[in-house]
Formats: structure tokens, sequence, C-alpha cells
């Protein structure tokens, strides 16, 4: 398999890493990654994020124990998103409020809230 370029130019040399349980499908996270947090990962094992507030590597559970194992790495047909199939090592809870997901907090559409008119009436 032929290794390929992720294009950090896009984004001001970052580019977005999803973070997705591989055997559930939830979407856990996302972050941040440059090319050193890039190539931490690979070389690792485990998701390394660019902190763009503390200007350093950040690897993912250093300090709470709910590492990111990488199971699988993809890119998009841009090659300048990344997604991560991971296995959570720890008690599982990747959000720093405690959840298993930063994604909790579901937002309103006002879409959904019109109701159908039955035969385009």
């Amino acid at each position: 398999m032929a290794e390929i370029a992720i294009d950090f130019a896009k984004m001001d040399g970052l580019v977005p890493g999803i973070v997705q349980d591989a055997r559930t499908g939830q979407v856990l996270m996302v972050g941040f990654l440059n090319p050193e947090s890039y190539r931490a990962t690979l070389e690792t094992g485990f998701v390394t994020f660019w902190s763009r507030t503390r200007q350093k590597l950040w690897m993912k559970g250093e300090t709470s124990g709910n590492r990111l194992r990488v199971l699988e790495a993809i890119t998009d047909c841009d090659h300048d998103t990344l997604l991560f199939r991971v296995e959570v090592e720890g008690d599982g809870l990747v959000c720093h409020e405690g959840t298993v997901s930063c994604f909790t907090r579901p937002i309103a559409l006002a879409a959904n809230q019109v109701k159908a008119v039955p035969n385009g009436q």
C-alpha cells in the first residue's frame, strides 16, 4: 500500500482528526493534527493531537488513562481530514466532561419542527 500524503496546507498546517469507536461506530471526539502529531500517531499507535491552545503535542489520555489505540486510520478523498477508528483504553470516558463521547448536546433544528403537508397541499 502506497503512503498517502496528507494535505496540511489547506488549514494552515492542521487537519481535523475524527475519532470513532471501532466497535460501536460512535463518534467520540474531534481534534486537530499537524505533521508532527500525525507522525507520532502513526509511530506510537495512539492518537496524538496538536493542542492549539497549549501549542504542543497532546496524546489523548496521557493523564486520564483513556488513550485511543488506533486500529485503522483513513483519510478522505481530498486528503485533508483523518478518521481514526480506535479502541479506547481505560474506563472509556473520552470527553473531559466525563462522558464516553464529546458529542452529547443535541441542537434543535427548525426544519424538524415543520409539520409535513400531506400530498403537497
